[in-house]
């Protein structure tokens, strides 16, 4: 499956990253604080999160993850977007709970 597979699937928006949403999914990762993730997501996972701050990019980049999906109707900061356009990372907006979106992903894959 690819990033473009799940903005489709769950009707997320593109907030950023647009050029890179051919990247492979194979997982996903749910949570917020940031040296979890770093510790335990995977290469090509997809991380769920509430977070809009530039770190998300930099713990994407790290980690490897396909792409970031934002929830709960947070709104990035422009420069994490930017961020995010500059280093590849596709970051995807919702008004779904985080939980709502691991339920529907965990059902894709």
């Amino acid at each position: 499956m690819k990033v473009s597979d799940v903005v489709e699937a769950l009707g997320l928006q593109v907030a950023a990253g647009e050029a890179q949403l051919s990247r492979e999914v194979l997982g996903g990762y749910c949570g917020d604080l940031l040296s979890d993730v770093m510790a335990r997501a995977k290469p090509k996972d997809v991380w769920i999160t509430i977070q809009g701050h530039q770190n998300i990019v930099a713990v994407a980049v790290l980690t490897e993850i396909s792409g970031v999906i934002v929830c709960g109707n947070v709104e990035p900061e422009k420069d994490t977007l930017d961020r995010a356009d500059r280093e590849g990372i596709p970051i995807l907006r919702t008004s779904m709970t985080a939980f709502g979106v691991a339920g529907r992903l965990a059902a894709l894959l």
